[in-house]
């Protein structure tokens, strides 16, 4: 399939360098606003209903139908707020960070494949330029804790780095298990690798996604990134009833909208790629689902993991710093090299 910018390129008539830039600017657009209309749902109302389903209350129901206008009223009451800058705040970092935050978030998607030919870029190092792209959000993490001249928004970046560093590397490390199956880094070959079928043929063929061919890469994957999204047992960074906002205590106003726009923005990223490394991307499950675009089943899938994210926002228990640090490095971190080798050894012996 053509690639979007060059789809966009197509359609306006427009060839060589005019033509790419404008299909790049365009495509990069359309997705960013997919996306931030997906968090603006997520943020101020699904994460509401889905929080009181599991915790038997009813959520907003009274601004709009199903209390969808929420989304509006949340929007005009937090961007009308008074921005407070707190007395001896580092200006430069302390503006800089809630920008970083979303812009991390944003950039990860410009590689991941959402559907026929909906990808703006496709280089050979994706996965690589993915997670380097999400690893930025923890500079503005840090940038936040210090800029703020507030013991709880420093201890806040202090604990994002150091959670972020016990679980990233278990998170890149699992998904190298994902590049031995593949052999490639290029994230529309390692969709393709998953389109085979794993069980049965024709319609009703089971393909070869790599949550079915290794659960335990995938029950890792999903474990490292609730830690790398900030989400329950691993939500130390923020841990209100600890540090009152972590990094973000002395943020009002857009700032404070930019923070929680990051934040949701960096689940469903890490959706997307809980989604392209190990269930098949945009694939259908089955043959027969084919006929639904791919893009739909992208959402979906992307949906279903910001389902869980709040699940265990909902059920779990946060854990303490110590504890954090202990599963981190003691346990995901031995466990992802242990299905390194394993992977290793299994396609080894298998080719």
């Amino acid at each position: 399939p053509t690639p979007l910018p060059d789809a966009i390129a197509n359609l306006f008539g427009i060839g060589g360098l005019a033509g790419d830039l404008l299909g790049a600017l365009l495509g990069a657009f359309l997705i960013a606003n997919v996306m931030l209309v997906m968090t603006a749902v997520a943020g101020p109302w699904a994460k509401r209903k889905i929080t009181a389903a599991f915790t038997d209350r009813i959520a907003v129901n009274r601004i709009g139908p199903f209390g969808l206008l929420i989304i509006v009223a949340d929007a005009v009451r937090l961007l009308s707020k008074e921005l407070i800058v707190p007395e001896g705040a580092d200006r430069p970092a302390w503006d800089l960070a809630p920008i970083v935050l979303p812009f991390s978030a944003l950039l990860g998607f410009a590689v991941i494949p959402m559907g026929s030919g909906i990808q703006l870029a496709d280089p050979e190092t994706g996965l690589v330029f993915a997670f380097a792209a999400a690893s930025i959000a923890s500079l503005g993490l840090v940038m936040a804790g210090y800029a703020s001249n507030n013991k709880y928004s420093m201890l806040g970046g202090l604990r994002s780095i150091a959670q972020n560093i016990a679980y990233e590397i278990p998170l890149v490390v699992t998904a190298a298990s994902v590049v031995i199956f593949t052999g490639s880094l290029r994230m529309s070959e390692i969709v393709a690798q998953q389109a085979q079928p794993l069980i049965g043929s024709g319609a009703l063929a089971i393909p070869s996604w790599y949550a079915f061919v290794n659960p335990f890469a995938f029950v890792l994957f999903m474990l490292a990134n609730l830690a790398e999204v900030g989400r329950n047992p691993f939500d130390i960074p923020e841990a209100p009833t600890e540090i009152v906002a972590g990094y973000q205590t002395e943020y009002s106003s857009v700032y404070f909208v930019l923070f929680y726009l990051g934040e949701f923005i960096h689940i469903f990223l890490g959706g997307a790629l809980v989604a392209t490394l190990f269930l098949g991307g945009p694939a259908a499950p089955l043959p027969a689902l084919g006929v639904i675009p791919g893009f739909v089943w992208f959402v979906i899938k992307i949906w279903a993991f910001f389902l869980f994210t709040q699940w265990a926002r909902s059920a779990v228990p946060r854990v303490r710093i110590d504890q954090l640090i202990e599963i981190g490095w003691k346990g995901m971190l031995v466990l992802s090299f242990a299905n390194l080798v394993l992977t290793a050894i299994i396609v080894g012996v298998i080719v």
